[in-house]
């Protein structure tokens, strides 16, 4: 196995500059890497606010096929971003991966990034799902849903949109984390594209009055307030779904059985798509071997390890397979916007959020 074992070192923003490099250097677990021409052995450091253990089968594999070694540095986005950024031209990091457009957008404004060309990225990737200089592209693709209680929404057909749930006489209540989340500040900047700021702004305010309870707790949390009957909808991501619906646990299948699926705005837009996205590190030591790494994340077979392990939808715009579990919800119509577009819009959306009385 080639990935080095994965390492934190805490700092706050105000002094993460001052952390020596050394101290942080990551161990690594092997030294059987295959040397490049220069008889030097090749690694990459990748910096990656995923935390999903499945990923290290895809960095093993990637590692296998090049001899290049991942140098896996894990934290929380903001926590990396701030890193990159203090690091300056003495990073160590080559591939930058994080969660949701509105972060890949700040890592771009901030300047962390560096434009590459690929063919293969560009081929395989959708062009509103990769920034149009090159910056960031997508990996992989999530869905934000809308889930209802079979129990007590008794025809589910009447819900079809995100502007639905901010009904005054919907008769439901709607249950949803808070507004620091960067999954809702996506998706509102998605439906700030689509119906402007005035439209945003009462369909925000319409939304908040539907509330079930304040905002708490991630999207598994609101999957299972639903199905003990706390509210009737909730907004979560599709892939917290189906990582219920996978688990052994009884009370999960429990959970699971009580909850139903919407995706949302099929007669118009289509439903809210976001991803996960990497880009190379604008001081990257090793950019051809980040280059490399992007372009077999895009791979089938690391698709298909992300589509099974992490219950993601593929970016590939053909021949990737959806995992069982997440195929039985059905296809859907996605919303075409650029990530750029909900990216960039993600200050204003929580300027909006905020005003409306989204906590």
């Amino acid at each position: 196995m080639m990935l080095t074992r994965r390492f934190f070192c805490l700092a706050s923003s105000a002094t993460i500059g001052a952390i020596a490099l050394g101290a942080c250097t990551p161990q690594s677990t092997t030294n059987n890497s295959t040397p490049n021409a220069s008889g030097a052995a090749q690694s990459i450091t990748l910096y990656s606010a995923r935390h999903y253990d499945a990923d290290a089968k895809v960095y093993e594999n990637f590692s296998k096929k090049t001899g290049i070694k991942v140098n896996l540095v894990e934290a929380k986005a903001s926590e990396l971003l701030e890193r990159l950024k203090s690091e300056g031209e003495n990073t160590p990091a080559d591939v930058v991966i994080t969660v949701d457009a509105g972060r890949l957008h700040t890592a771009k404004a901030d300047e962390i990034l560096q434009p590459i060309q690929s063919d293969v990225l560009t081929a395989a990737i959708p062009e509103n799902l990769r920034d149009k200089d090159g910056n960031w592209f997508g990996v992989t693709k999530r869905a934000r849903v809308i889930l209802y209680n079979k129990d007590t929404v008794s025809d589910p057909s009447k819900i079809t949109s995100y502007e639905d749930l901010a009904k005054p006489d919907l008769g439901y209540k709607v249950l949803v984390r808070s507004s620091n989340n960067i999954y809702n500040q996506s998706l509102v900047g998605s439906i700030l594209a689509a119906n402007g700021e005035a439209g945003t702004e009462d369909w925000v305010k319409g939304l908040v009055k539907n509330f079930a309870r304040p905002p708490e707790g991630n999207d598994t949390a609101q999957i299972k307030a639903l199905a003990s009957g706390l509210g009737d909808l909730a907004i979560v991501n599709s892939y917290y779904v189906v990582r219920v619906a996978k688990s052994k646990n009884p009370k999960d299948q429990e959970v699971i059985s009580k909850v139903g699926m919407i995706f949302p705005n099929q007669s118009d837009r289509g439903t809210h798509v976001n991803i996960s996205g990497a880009g190379v590190a604008k001081n990257a030591p090793n950019k051809a071997g980040a280059i490399k790494f992007i372009e077999y994340l895009v791979s089938p077979e690391a698709q298909a390890i992300f589509a099974s392990s992490n219950n993601e939808y593929p970016i590939l715009k053909t021949g990737a397979k959806v995992d069982e579990k997440l195929a039985s919800y059905g296809e859907f119509k996605e919303d075409s916007l650029s990530a750029e577009v909900f990216g960039k819009n993600n200050k204003q959306a929580l300027e909006i959020m905020d005003r409306g009385g989204w906590k």
